[in-house]
């Protein structure tokens, strides 16, 4: 038995978090590289190391943590820093989600997704049985990320780093609406895995 291993990708605030949520209560192994980013840049990691070495020692917190609040206001904005941090980061991020999908298929689980943000603008299209964008339109995204309480300023910056969606659904296999309710969302997830 071959593993089938999903990528699931979409612009920020669209959706992929409670995507990921439904298909774990499903039994749906998932993989989410931004809970593997945050671990990747945990005290002790070497790459907060080359974090505090290439930015300096004030992006880290009283507890030696990543500030992330002052790390994305510093990157956001300005590209050839974030490519500095992504340069940091992504390597041991994808590293990290290969090694998991090489346990799903030593251990024959039949299907495993992986969460990544940037999937197309990394070009990790590549690693998987097939791509599926989670999109809404720009007004509920806005409106989500507003609830996190981010300003317009934040919303903007996170957004223009990132391929418009539009870029994403064209190149995905399939796409997930998540413009109503959760049972919606939940209903397209069980008909696409279901096939």
């Amino acid at each position: 038995m071959s593993t089938r291993v999903i990528g699931i990708t979409g612009g920020v605030g669209m959706g992929k978090s409670t995507a990921a949520k439904l298909l774990r209560e499903q039994g749906v192994p998932v993989v989410d590289s931004d809970d593997l980013a945050r671990k990747v840049v945990a005290v002790g990691e070497p790459a907060l190391a080359e974090i505090a070495d290439t930015f300096g020692a004030e992006f880290l917190d009283a507890k030696c943590k990543l500030d992330r609040g002052k790390m994305a206001a510093h990157i956001f904005g300005n590209d050839a820093e974030r490519k500095k941090l992504e340069a940091i980061i992504h390597p041991r991020v994808r590293e990290r989600w290969i090694a998991q999908m090489e346990t799903w298929r030593a251990d024959n689980i039949p299907l495993g997704v992986v969460v990544i943000p940037l999937l197309f603008e990394v070009g990790a299209e590549g690693e998987f049985d097939s791509v599926i964008c989670v999109a809404c339109t720009g007004n509920t995204q806005r409106a989500r990320l507003r609830a996190r309480e981010w300003d317009d300023a934040q919303i903007d910056a996170r957004i223009a780093a990132q391929m418009e969606v539009s870029g994403k659904i064209k190149r995905a296999d399939q796409v997930v609406w998540t413009e109503g309710d959760i049972s919606l969302l939940r209903e397209q997830l069980q008909r696409i895995f279901a096939g």
